[in-house]
């Protein structure tokens, strides 16, 4: 049976050559880098050259860059850090509810830490409104921490507009840039953000190598203790190999960066054309402003994880949600907060498109998606109308 991946937002395959790249840093290379023989010096200098690559990627210099071990790692690093090394200042964090649980999360670690946080609302979108943004600094804001783009519904946020707000009260802006580094292009000065976390995995780099762009001159309290690696900053002996991949994965999605989203945007277009027609196919995220291989869905009388299992038994597979709660069997936080009803949240999925998906893939999902909502609503007890006056409507839309 053929396969097709569709889930390029949960991850990515190790792009050949940055396998190749890496593994003279499993074998030969394999020294410290902090011991001071050829060893460890050739491996310190291939991280320095790591660095360089991966600050050309987001156009920030290579002293703004901090390794850590995934894009979960830098957000914790990033909230925590930066909100510790103010709390003289001001107590007060703003995070959208869009937000990954990485940031949520340690968001709620700070309020039990004796911060305040105000959860940002959204649009019916998933965008951001920087009005209310503006609203919502006070004095003691000292933080703010909006996504870059959601990886579950793919809309790019109004990041611009939000640390021009941001930066007339003084305020610090980091970005969740996991799903979008890579794969829009991303450049820190044009963004303005003082932070930006992301992740090699997201664009044909090794799992287990992030990074966290910290602009240069920014206090922040570490997050790991220990040695003196990443200039103090994060601790621990460093993974030379999933540094040189990520390094050269940054290398690489640089130069190609504009061919895959010309690439990507008709698939995705196709999609999205063709699931309009289908009955009570809900659309979510904006449909313009998004990441460009990203169709996300909300069916009506069905439950996300009946469709991944349908789907996966005709070799294609996706996502319902985003990757980290796709086991959890309840709606998700992130289309709640879009205003989206528990009862249509449930029927999420999520097609995230890559390089190696083909106009054929596309062709395939089109005819057996929408043969799969069929026979599912054909034994939805709630299709068939039961339920109705005792929360029958809950999987209406609000306008």
């Amino acid at each position: 049976m053929k396969k097709y991946y569709f889930d390029h937002v949960a991850t990515n395959p190790l792009d050949p050559e940055v396998l190749d790249a890496m593994m003279p840093y499993f074998k030969e290379e394999f020294g410290n880098p902090l011991s001071v023989y050829e060893y460890g010096m050739n491996a310190k200098n291939a991280i320095e050259g790591a660095r360089e690559k991966v600050a050309g990627l987001i156009n920030s210099k290579p002293a703004e860059i901090i390794f850590t071990a995934n894009g979960a790692e830098a957000n914790n690093f990033a909230l925590r850090g930066i909100a510790l090394a103010r709390q003289n200042e001001g107590k007060h964090i703003l995070v959208s509810r869009m937000e990954h649980h990485s940031i949520l999360n340690s968001a709620r670690f700070l309020e039990k830490s004796g911060f305040t946080v105000t959860y940002l609302p959204v649009d019916r979108n998933g965008f951001v409104d920087p009005a209310v943004v503006k609203k919502s600094i006070i004095k003691e804001t000292t933080l703010i921490s909006v996504t870059h783009a959601s990886s579950e519904v793919g809309t790019i946020e109004p990041i611009k507009e939000i640390v021009k707000i941001a930066k007339e009260r003084n305020v610090i802006v980091h970005t969740d840039a996991v799903a979008t580094t890579g794969n829009i292009p991303v450049d820190v000065q044009d963004l303005g953000v003082d932070l930006l976390s992301m992740a090699a995995h997201q664009f044909y780099g090794p799992k287990g190598a992030g990074a966290l762009f910290v602009k240069q001159g920014m206090r922040i309290v570490p997050l790991i203790y220990g040695g003196i690696q990443e200039s103090g900053r994060r601790a621990g002996t460093e993974n030379v190999p999933a540094i040189v991949g990520m390094g050269k994965a940054a290398e690489l999605a640089k130069a190609s960066l504009s061919q895959r989203m010309e690439y990507l945007r008709p698939l995705r277009d196709r999609i999205i054309d063709t699931m309009a027609g289908v009955e009570k196919v809900v659309l979510t995220g904006d449909r313009n402003n998004r990441l460009p291989g990203h169709a996300s869905f909300c069916v009506e009388f069905i439950e996300g994880e009946a469709m991944l299992l349908l789907l996966a038994a005709k070799g294609i597979y996706s996502a319902s949600g985003s990757a980290c709660s796709s086991k959890a069997l309840k709606a998700s936080p992130v289309l709640l907060a879009m205003g989206i009803p528990s009862g249509l949240a449930q029927g999420s999925i999520v097609f995230s498109l890559g390089k190696g998906n083909t106009g054929e893939d596309i062709d395939n999902l089109l005819t057996e998606f929408p043969a799969v909502i069929k026979r599912l609503r054909e034994i939805s007890p709630f299709a068939q109308g039961w339920g109705e006056g005792d929360g029958g409507d809950a999987c209406t839309v609000k306008k």
